[in-house]
C-alpha cells in the first residue's frame, strides 16, 4: 500500500492517467471502426466494389474485407 508521502506517488498517478487515456482511445477506435464499416457498407450498397474502395483508401481488397468483418 502506498502513502501520500510515497516517493513513487507521481509515477503511480501517471500510470493511472495513461491507463485512462488508453481506455478512452480504445473506445474511440471502436467507434471509428464502426463508422468506417457503416460508411463502406453504404458504398457497397450503392454498387461500389471492395476493390474500388481499397484503391481509393490505398489498402488491399483483403484489408477492406477484414474491416467489413469486424
Amino acid at each position: 500500500m502506498t502513502t501520500p508521502d510515497d516517493p513513487h506517488r507521481e509515477t503511480y498517478d501517471r500510470i493511472k492517467e495513461v491507463r485512462e487515456q488508453a481506455i478512452h482511445h480504445t473506445r474511440l477506435a471502436r467507434e471509428y471502426a464502426t463508422e468506417r464499416r457503416r460508411l463502406m457498407e453504404g458504398l457497397i450498397a450503392q454498387g461500389v466494389s471492395q476493390s474500388d474502395i481499397a484503391r481509393e483508401l490505398g489498402v488491399s481488397r483483403q484489408a477492406i474485407q477484414k474491416m467489413l468483418s469486424l
